[in-house]
């Protein structure tokens, strides 16, 4: 849905969008709905990505780092295809969000969690890589990237509350997600 949503928000701003997913039925859906002419493909960042070195001028990464533990060859190869003054913008699940719903958890350590969800009425467990703040910043410099911006941003006022957390009250913003920009240097 990400790759989609994303991708069509992009495009409708004029951008020149080439996307890719892990998943062939996240793909299948996103070329649905942008057409066949949409330059979508399926690739793996944990694998080296099918583009040239210095091909894009900026690279979204939307709701993916935190699903691997070693964020070094990820972050490598999305440097690489990066052109020399390029921008990496990404969101990560926020540092905070494991403490909100395990008081217990050790905000300092690097450790996996996993959740239930429930998809179309199929169950899957997703395990994330929890990170504290210097966890996720000293990667982007090892990888040769300055942060530019780091951003807890609310969500939109027209958001529908059935897509809010039920908990969620009266509160205008909640900590879940984590944006940064990077740029080469």
């Amino acid at each position: 849905m990400w790759l989609r949503t994303l991708t069509e928000d992009l495009r409708a701003n004029g951008a020149l969008v080439t996307g890719f997913d892990s998943s062939p039925a996240m793909v299948e859906l996103a070329l649905q709905r942008l057409g066949e002419d949409a330059d979508l493909q399926v690739a793996d960042l944990a694998l080296p990505l099918p583009y040239a070195d210095g091909a894009f001028d900026d690279v979204v990464v939307s709701l993916g780092l935190h699903y691997f533990q070693d964020w070094t060859a990820p972050l490598a190869e999305l440097r690489r295809v990066l052109k020399p003054g390029g921008r990496l913008l990404l969101s990560v699940n926020h540092p905070r969000i494991l403490e909100s719903s395990d008081p217990s958890a050790d905000y300092f350590s690097v450790n996996p969690y996993s959740d239930e969800y429930i998809f179309d009425g199929q169950r899957a467990v997703l395990t994330d890589w929890h990170r504290p703040l210097h966890a996720m910043s000293d990667p982007f410099t090892a990888a040769g990237f300055r942060i530019a911006v780091i951003s807890e941003p609310p969500f939109l006022p027209e958001t529908p509350r059935e897509l809010l957390p039920p908990d969620l009250g009266d509160r205008t913003a909640f900590i879940f997600f984590i944006f940064f920009v990077l740029n080469t240097h």
